[in-house]
């Protein structure tokens, strides 16, 4: 492992905002901030947003930035990645921004029912032919049902127009009130995202988010001239979460 990692590794157990929990604390067993994130990270009762695969949180941070109305918590595993975004926040001492790093398969043992309002999930991989893994899978579902609030939204926003069908087929398999879906955010589609019924309890402003607010990688794809792509659903399904009929072989690149 280099140095530089290292570092940045040593550095991440100094952030008051960065809680790195134990396998074995959320392996098959409950986090003690599960059902307290409110009042023991941040100190008050408002909405927790939750992005996943959160890489270095520049979009945590700057969501964070824009809605101080609401509490903002990204997750992933790579502890080099999210110094980045913890770093920043402890340098600017941003009240409403905290990072969590594990893996996404332990939310549940994280986040108690109704806890979370919404989840951002942002260019992640699609995991082509690795249903279980996908993030917007029946599986996955399942998991932010356990931990969303009634009427929760989860948001897509990414460069896969794979991943974005598959998950448009979830949820339209499952009867789930989508949105919005939109194949080029920056492209035709943007005129229609502001006439469309999203929304975010965190303020009207969600669809500016959407063009104002990029990751890097976001960054990069846009230079290569690929569509950012972005639906947003909400979590209103009572029943077991299926599969949709799906071609592994459709938009795959």
């Amino acid at each position: 492992m280099g140095k530089d990692k290292l570092r940045k590794f040593k550095e991440n157990e100094t952030f008051r905002c960065l809680v790195q929990p134990r396998t074995e604390e959320v392996f098959g067993t409950d986090h003690p901030l599960k059902g307290h994130w409110g009042e023991a990270v941040f100190g008050n009762d408002r909405p927790i947003v939750v992005e996943l695969g959160c890489g270095k949180g520049e979009y945590t941070i700057d969501l964070a930035l824009r809605n101080p109305q609401c509490n903002y918590i990204g997750v992933d595993i790579k502890g080099a990645r999210l110094w980045k975004g913890a770093k920043y926040a402890e340098e600017h001492s941003l009240p409403n921004v905290a990072f969590l790093r594990t893996r996404i398969e332990f939310i549940t043992s994280l986040f108690a029912p109704g806890e979370v309002s919404e989840i951002w999930i942002t260019f992640a991989d699609p995991q082509i032919r690795r249903e279980k893994k996908r993030l917007t899978s029946p599986l996955f579902m399942e998991r932010y049902r356990s931990m969303l609030r009634s009427g929760g939204i989860v948001h897509l926003k990414t460069d896969s127009r794979y991943l974005h069908e598959y998950s448009l087929a979830v949820a339209q398999q499952n009867g789930l009130t989508v949105l919005a879906s939109a194949t080029d955010i920056y492209g035709n589609d943007r005129e229609s995202l502001y006439a469309s019924p999203m929304y975010s309890v965190c303020g009207r402003d969600a669809i500016d988010a959407l063009f104002q607010v990029q990751t890097f990688y976001e960054s990069q794809y846009l230079a290569q001239g690929i569509p950012i792509t972005y639906l947003s659903f909400v979590i209103d399904h009572a029943g077991p979460y299926i599969s949709p009929e799906w071609d592994e072989t459709l938009w795959s690149r």
